[in-house]
């Protein structure tokens, strides 16, 4: 390990040293068999992580147009890799997810919550 003299702090060299820099340029990662399997019906049920999101509206008007694939995904955030790596608060945003089906709208207070326990909650149709 390495240490930056200017910053005073560690780094491993020959590494990234941002959350999701390391597959900025694997896309073809998100490319899984599953995908064309989301529909606007499942979708609250399903995987989000290599989807395509973008924010249509947000209360922060920074996060308006925010566009990528879905990197992680946590109680209360999406992570989405654009033209940067973006973490963005799902009970303020709307995201919009291209699937096979088309493009799907989902409000983000929707989407809080932990993946595995949002398939315990019961959603009216």
């Amino acid at each position: 390990m390495r240490r930056n003299s200017k910053e005073r702090k560690n780094r491993a060299s020959g590494r990234p040293q941002r959350k999701g820099q390391e597959i900025a340029g694997r896309t073809w990662i998100f490319r899984g068999a599953h995908r064309g399997r989301v529909t606007a019906k499942n979708i609250l049920w399903h995987e989000l992580i290599g989807l395509k999101a973008k924010v249509i509206r947000a209360s922060h008007p920074e996060l308006v147009g925010i566009e990528g694939y879905v990197l992680d995904e946590t109680r209360n955030t999406l992570t989405i890799l654009g033209d940067r790596v973006w973490t963005v608060p799902k009970d303020v945003a709307e995201f919009e997810f291209e699937t096979a089906a088309g493009k799907i709208r989902v409000n983000g207070i929707n989407l809080v919550g932990r993946p595995e326990m949002r398939l315990k909650k019961r959603w009216r149709k």
